[in-house]
């Protein structure tokens, strides 16, 4: 039985979901062969070393970057207006306290086994590439913000919970003319939403 609706269009995958386990599975077979390339070179105790002590560095890595992002927060707390200890100047943040997301990222890149993970944990524990990080994530950000129309977070919530391909909702206020109350709402369940 058909009813004049053409079915639903499945949405095109995106580039990054399609390109993203290609790049994992590179990124894996990449890593296995340098491992046996340096075991090669050495022997697998050094790269049993290496290993080991990426994962023990990268635990204290995300350790110490956890204690100052709480440290941090408490202090944050603490300056909330009329929290205990509130001061009537709110500072800026304190210089270093910035880049905890990407020591921890660091630290989970070092933990990882691998060697161009641990390079790349390493790299992300130099301030200036933080730094770098973090500017081009914010300038990133701004301009994802700026091109988005407004609403459109908001309308992206109502089509999915709608469940319907245009998503529009009319906000607004029942009246009824004819003198009948409306059913209290703890009657019990409510019949589904769907057309």
């Amino acid at each position: 039985m058909t009813t004049g609706t053409p079915p639903p269009k499945r949405p095109r995958r995106s580039r990054a979901r399609t390109l993203l386990p290609l790049a994992l599975a590179a990124w894996v077979v990449l890593e296995i062969w340098l491992l046996t390339v340096v075991a090669e070179a050495a022997s697998g105790f050094v790269v049993l070393l290496l290993l080991v002590a990426g994962a023990v560095f990268g635990a204290v890595v995300m350790k110490s970057a956890g204690r100052r992002a709480f440290r941090s927060l408490t202090e944050t707390l603490q300056q909330v207006p009329g929290g205990p200890g509130a001061s009537a100047v709110t500072p800026g943040p304190a210089p270093g306290r910035k880049g905890n997301g990407f020591l921890m990222l660091g630290g989970l890149l070092l933990m990882i086994p691998g060697m161009i993970s641990d390079v790349a944990g390493l790299l992300l524990l130099l301030p200036p590439v933080r730094t770098a990080l973090g500017r081009y994530t914010e300038r990133s950000l701004e301009r994802r913000m700026r091109a988005a129309s407004p609403g459109s977070l908001s309308d992206a919530f109502q089509q999915a919970r709608m469940h319907r391909p245009d998503g529009k909702v009319v906000q607004g206020e029942v009246i009824r003319e004819d003198g009948t109350r409306a059913r209290p709402r703890d009657e019990g369940p409510r019949p589904p939403l769907t057309p």
